[in-house]
């Protein structure tokens, strides 16, 4: 988060890492949406800044596990880069159960 001023206005704000849904309907399994982050049409992370009065609510994203190992040195600013799927958790609190299910 952050903010900056205006004309006198402050303007708080957040910097948002876009993703797109994998399929048209929850997993099977666990019955979370699947989703990978999207990408711009040269092949660069769609990343906004919006205001924070557009926040709807936050999304808990859980890592899509292969058959590997995580490694044990994986530090969670490189989450993106080493995942490329992800479950939305909605069963992170009431609101996220409601607009996921």
């Amino acid at each position: 988060l952050f903010s900056f001023s205006h004309k006198a206005a402050l303007y708080p704000c957040a910097v948002v890492r876009w993703f797109n849904t994998i399929g048209d309907l929850p997993d099977e399994d666990t019955g979370m949406w699947v989703v990978q982050p999207a990408h711009q049409a040269n092949n660069a992370p769609h990343i906004s800044v919006i205001h924070i009065d557009t926040i709807y609510c936050a999304a808990h994203l859980i890592p899509v596990y292969s058959t590997q190992f995580v490694p044990p040195n994986l530090q969670h600013y490189q989450t993106y880069d080493h995942f490329h799927k992800f479950y939305i958790k909605k069963y992170a609190d009431h609101h996220a159960f409601e607009i996921t299910s």
